[in-house]
C-alpha cells in the first residue's frame, strides 16, 4: 500500500487559519489528508499538524472556528478604547524585522552554510526583546494546555526547530520525547516577534528559519502532500525564482527519491484573502474561508492519488 506524508508549511496566523480551511474543504469531500502515515508542520504548520496529529480536531469542520470568530466580531458592540497590551498583542511599534528579512534571503540564496546563518539569526533572536516565553506558551499553546507533559500523536508527527545558539535545524518527532506544547512553540517561535523556547536546557527558534516547509525532510515516502503558502506573490521574475529556490530543492529531493509530489499553494483568491501581512490575525477568518473554497475546488485532482 503507498506510504503517504502530508507536508504543512508556515504562514503565521493567516497561514494557519488558510490550512485549516483548505483541509476542511478536503475532507467535507472524502479527501481527509489527516490520514496520512506521517505529518509534519513547520511554524504555522506545526500547529495545524499536531492538531489533526493528536485527533484534537473536526478535519472537516477546522474552519468553523475562524468564521465564527468573524460573526462575533460583527455581532459585538463596538469597543469606547482601544483593548489593553496583551501576550499575544504587546504595546508598543512594530518589531524591526529587516535583519532577519536579510538572513533569511541569505539563507534562501545557499550562498553560505545554512547552519552559519541560521547561527546568527538565532543569536540576533537571544537578543530582542519580546513577550516572556511562559506567557508565549500559556496563549499560543492554550490548544494544548489540557494535554500531559509526555503527551505526543501516536502516529508519526514532526514539528520542525532551529536550535537559537548553534543553528543546528532538528525535528521533534515521536522518539525525542519532548513536550508537545514546546515543541509547537518552538516551531511557531518567530525570532524578533516571539521568545525562543526552552527544551532541555537549551532554547530554540522558528524551524522556518531552514526553509518554509522543510518537505525534503518527508522523503521515504510513496506520496508527499505538500502544502506550502506562496511567499513569491508579486515579487520580480528574478526575486520570484530565488524565494522559490528552496522548495525547488526541497521537492527535488523527495522526487529523486522516489515520491509522488502533490504541491498545493494558495490560489489567487487566497492570496487575495491573506493581505500583505500574515501575522495580522484579522485576516484570519478571510484566510478559512478562502482555504474552504480552494480545498473544495481540488478535491477531484486529489482524490485518486490520495486513495491509491
Amino acid at each position: 500500500m503507498t506510504s503517504r506524508a502530508l507536508v504543512l508549511g508556515g504562514g503565521g496566523p493567516v497561514g494557519i487559519a488558510w490550512e485549516s480551511g483548505l483541509l476542511a474543504g478536503l475532507a467535507q469531500n472524502g479527501v481527509d489528508l489527516s490520514e496520512a502515515d506521517f505529518i509534519m508542520g513547520t511554524s504555522a504548520g506545526s500547529f495545524v499538524g499536531a492538531q489533526i496529529a493528536m485527533g484534537m480536531a473536526d478535519v472537516a469542520g477546522m474552519a468553523k472556528p475562524f468564521l465564527a470568530a468573524r460573526e462575533a466580531a460583527a455581532a459585538a458592540p463596538k469597543p469606547a478604547a482601544p483593548k489593553p497590551a496583551s501576550p499575544t498583542r504587546p504595546a508598543g511599534p512594530a518589531p524591526d524585522l529587516s535583519f532577519l528579512m536579510r538572513k533569511m534571503a541569505e539563507s534562501a540564496a545557499a550562498e553560505r552554510p545554512g547552519e552559519e546563518v541560521r547561527r546568527e539569526i538565532g543569536a540576533w533572536a537571544l537578543e530582542q526583546k519580546t513577550m516572556d516565553e511562559q506567557a508565549f506558551i500559556h496563549t499560543f499553546g492554550k490548544a494544548f494546555s489540557s494535554l500531559p507533559d509526555d503527551a505526543w500523536p501516536k502516529k508519526r508527527y514532526a514539528a520542525t526547530a532551529v536550535d537559537a545558539e548553534s543553528g543546528e535545524f532538528l525535528l521533534w518527532d515521536n522518539d525525542s520525547k519532548v513536550d508537545l506544547k514546546r515543541a509547537v512553540a518552538s516551531s511557531c517561535s518567530v525570532p524578533g516577534v516571539y521568545p525562543p523556547i526552552t527544551i532541555n536546557g537549551r532554547r530554540y527558534i522558528d524551524g522556518g528559519m531552514r526553509s518554509g516547509t522543510n518537505a525534503d525532510m518527508a522523503k521515504g515516502y510513496d506520496l508527499v502532500v505538500v502544502v506550502a503558502l506562496r511567499l513569491d506573490a508579486g515579487a520580480s521574475p528574478e526575486a520570484a525564482a530565488r524565494l522559490r529556490a528552496p522548495l525547488d530543492r526541497e521537492l527535488k529531493v523527495l522526487r529523486d527519491g522516489g515520491a509522488r509530489v502533490e504541491l498545493i499553494t494558495p490560489n489567487d483568491a487566497s492570496q487575495t484573502a491573506f493581505g500583505a501581512n500574515l501575522m495580522d490575525a484579522r485576516k484570519r477568518p478571510d484566510a478559512a474561508e478562502a482555504g474552504l473554497a480552494q480545498g473544495r475546488a481540488i478535491v477531484e485532482a486529489l482524490r485518486s492519488v490520495w486513495a491509491a
